[in-house]
């Protein structure tokens, strides 16, 4: 008999494109902004996806993105058993993130450690058709889709910060998509989303490290 995560077209695995698909994603955004691989995930489901989301295998789902599995991944349903292999620690909660998607997870990602700065954060829904939109990272409010190779760099609110990025990214050859700076409060800290229409390298990454005043840089390939 068919089980809920029967392939049902050429790139997704599940019954449910925004339960599944999306969910994939949503998890695999969060690994990919997080980095090296986490050693916990405590997955926070809103809405649909905390009501009705066990029998859509969205916890599978969002586990499996976390693990770095694409939406076409044959291994989704053996998310829980990969996690144990691997030594990923995971808890999965209902909570409320207040008016948003009701397609929505808040995912918190810690390395070994469990040092401040190996957390990882993002809030984001699935809003239909396998497409996401992150809404939250960390402190910040954001709007970010995956659909662009994606930078992300923290610093000190102050002028002159977009001008050097802006000016390290065109010595690249680096055309940027789209550009927004996020704040905790003027003058606070700043984080910068910049979108592409072409993958960073190496050599562009380590040149943006470099920046003054530049305390992170993380890369989001595009999903």
């Amino acid at each position: 008999m068919p089980g809920i995560f029967d392939i049902i077209g050429p790139v997704m695995v599940g019954p449910s494109s925004s339960h599944t698909a999306g969910a994939v994603r949503l998890g695999l955004f969060a690994r990919r902004l997080h980095g090296a691989g986490p050693a916990r995930v405590e997955i926070g489901l809103h809405g649909s996806f905390a009501a009705t989301g066990d029998g859509h295998g969205t916890p599978l789902a969002l586990l499996a993105g976390v693990m770095g599995l694409a939406p076409d991944d044959g291994r989704i349903p053996q998310a829980k058993e990969l996690a144990s292999q691997h030594g990923l620690s995971y808890a999965f909660s209902a909570v409320d993130l207040g008016e948003v998607h009701p397609n929505s997870v808040r995912i918190r990602l810690s390395s070994a450690t469990g040092l401040p700065d190996e957390r990882t954060e993002i809030c984001g829904s699935s809003t239909g058709g396998g497409e996401i939109q992150i809404w939250r990272i960390d402190d910040f409010r954001v709007d970010l889709h995956g659909e662009y190779p994606t930078l992300l760099m923290s610093y000190p609110d102050h002028p002159g910060a977009v001008a050097a990025v802006s000016s390290v990214l065109a010595q690249h050859g680096l055309n940027i998509a789209g550009m927004k700076v996020h704040r905790t409060a003027r003058g606070g800290l700043a984080l910068m989303t910049i979108e592409l229409d072409q993958e960073p390298d190496a050599a562009t990454i380590q040149s943006l490290h470099g920046l003054e005043d530049i305390t992170s840089v993380r890369y989001v390939p595009e999903l």
